[in-house]
């Protein structure tokens, strides 16, 4: 399909830009911006995709995460479903990293002024060795759990900017906000499960068009299943 060439595209791109756009997707550079009063380019980052997700969900993990096409290129080699109770070990180091960049910025004396440049003017560059260190550390890590773990594991277990996400995505459900969602029509359903079965979350697709109910913290709308069925069953719908 015509949609998943242009997503495939956007994943590929993110991740070749990766060693230009890494330091504003990273976690430790908050810290450091706050220890000196600063709000940071990641700080912004995070802010951005919380803003993002009050309308789109986790779309942005399924059309441009630097680490996520990578993550699809791994399903080769284990595409098994990733086992759920993991889910929230992302939240076990999204909320005590949340509390320390508080209690930095606290103890710094507060907020100071914003640098969306901070500590990013070289990028990944030769003449600066020890930083392909933290790049290659990163996509290792990204490798090793998606290896092990299955279907985008890295999404499921360990990424920082998710919960920021899914936070925003309950949050405009609670309010009513009109925002990007999957809607199906169960009565089309052929129970064929090819979308549970291409699902790049290893998410139980079929199931839930059974139920009537497409509403998962773990989906980031990337469409496949809407492209996988045959029968037109699913499909994109921006309501509240």
């Amino acid at each position: 399909m015509k949609r998943q060439k242009i997503r495939n595209a956007t994943l590929l791109i993110s991740f070749l830009l990766f060693p230009i756009t890494i330091f504003y997707f990273s976690p430790f550079l908050i810290l450091v911006g706050a220890s000196m009063g600063l709000i940071t380019g990641s700080f912004i980052t995070f802010t951005a995709l919380f803003v993002i997700s009050l309308f789109f969900g986790r779309a942005y993990c399924g059309w441009a995460c630097p680490t996520g096409g990578l993550q699809e290129y791994c399903s080769s080699i284990n595409d098994n479903k990733p086992s759920e109770k993991y889910n929230k070990v992302k939240y076990f180091l999204w909320v005590p990293w949340m509390a320390l960049i508080a209690l930095i910025f606290l103890i710094s004396g507060g907020f100071k002024g914003i640098d969306p440049l901070f500590a990013t003017q070289n990028g990944i560059s030769i003449s600066e060795p020890v930083l392909f260190s933290i790049y290659y550390g990163i996509i290792g890590l990204v490798l090793i759990v998606a290896f092990a773990g299955g279907k985008r594991a890295s999404c499921h277990y360990i990424c920082w900017m998710a919960p920021f996400m899914v936070i925003g995505t309950k949050i405009k459900n609670l309010i009513g906000l009109p925002s990007l969602n999957l809607i199906a029509d169960g009565d089309k359903c052929a129970s064929c499960k090819s979308c549970t079965k291409n699902c790049t979350m290893g998410l139980d697709v079929g199931e839930m068009v059974k139920k009537g109910n497409m509403e998962n913290s773990e989906c980031i709308l990337c469409g496949i299943c809407i492209d996988s069925c045959k029968k037109e069953a699913i499909e994109y719908s921006f309501h509240k």
